[in-house]
């Protein structure tokens, strides 16, 4: 009988309605973890592109199941202290502790940095940089309490170059390994690793969207899916234009495996190339 890499492992993936926080809570529980997913399933004020939905979340929910997972569900802001605590307890409460975190909750605009408004910046920091610092607030005192655990952020290419129209994105997701950094040193005395996950441009509705396909075929008044693949496969080393969900979930789940219990501190790109391009 094949045992799963992460069989009797409790994983908190925040962002898990849809995109990479689905693939990873699916994958997951198809490797054996029992499954906190948490999403905001809500608008968030500065965000254009539609939002993850309740709906969504129980998509996911349903995935798990059919996957032979066990889950349970939270709707909460990754702003929001309380309810992160909240939801972590309530995880923990019902599994029996906690021992990956998937901080992976995250948003995006885009405009030139000098015209940015003080509530475009403040929000992207607030989400995507502070959000994730909430996030291992609440749950990696869990992990240090397990004396062993697997905290990875996700953060993006973004975090490791510059990209034009998005500073305040690059910005939140330098500060991300930053942090990454400063707690993998941090837990290392417990047993806890922490590293970082930067992907390329990842087919999800975060890009696949009229704003972001303008963005890359400004040309066009209205860019297809096939516009936008051209102009994207520019970006990566390899000849694609984006990866799929289940690519940031499969690296994400390596670093959470016992097969990297040695890999902490490690900024771990699924970028087709394109940081080195």
């Amino acid at each position: 009988m094949t045992v799963g890499r992460v069989a009797g492992k409790v994983a908190l993936v925040t962002g898990a309605a849809r995109g990479i926080g689905r693939a990873q809570a699916v994958r997951f529980a198809e490797e054996g973890a029992d499954i906190v997913a948490v999403d905001v399933c809500a608008p968030i004020d500065t965000v254009i592109i539609p939002p993850a939905t309740r709906a969504d979340l129980a998509e996911t929910e349903r995935l798990i199941a059919a996957a032979g997972g066990r889950v349970c569900t939270f709707v909460a802001d990754v702003r929001d202290a309380d309810a992160l605590q909240e939801a972590v307890a309530g995880g923990v409460e019902r599994f029996g502790g906690l021992d990956i975190v998937c901080a992976t909750a995250g948003i995006t605009s885009a405009g030139p940095a000098l015209d940015l408004s003080d509530e475009v910046w403040q929000t992207m920091l607030d989400v995507n940089l502070t959000g994730v610092w909430q996030t291992c607030k609440a749950a990696a005192p869990h992990l240090i309490a397990r004396g062993s655990g697997s905290i990875i952020l996700t953060s993006s290419i973004a975090g490791l170059r510059g990209l034009t129209g998005v500073a305040h994105y690059v910005a939140a997701k330098h500060g991300v390994v930053g942090l990454m950094r400063s707690m993998a040193k941090e837990f290392a005395a417990h047993n806890v690793r922490v590293n970082s996950v930067h992907p390329t441009n990842v087919d999800t509705p975060m890009i696949q969207n009229d704003l972001v396909r303008r963005a890359f075929r400004p040309d066009l008044a209205q860019p297809t899916r096939a516009d936008f693949a051209a102009a994207a496969s520019t970006m990566n080393m390899l000849p694609i234009p984006w990866v799929d969900p289940v690519d940031i979930a499969n690296a994400t789940l390596f670093l959470a495996s016992d097969e990297a219990r040695y890999i902490t501190a490690v900024t771990l790109p699924v970028d087709a190339g394109s940081t080195q391009r």
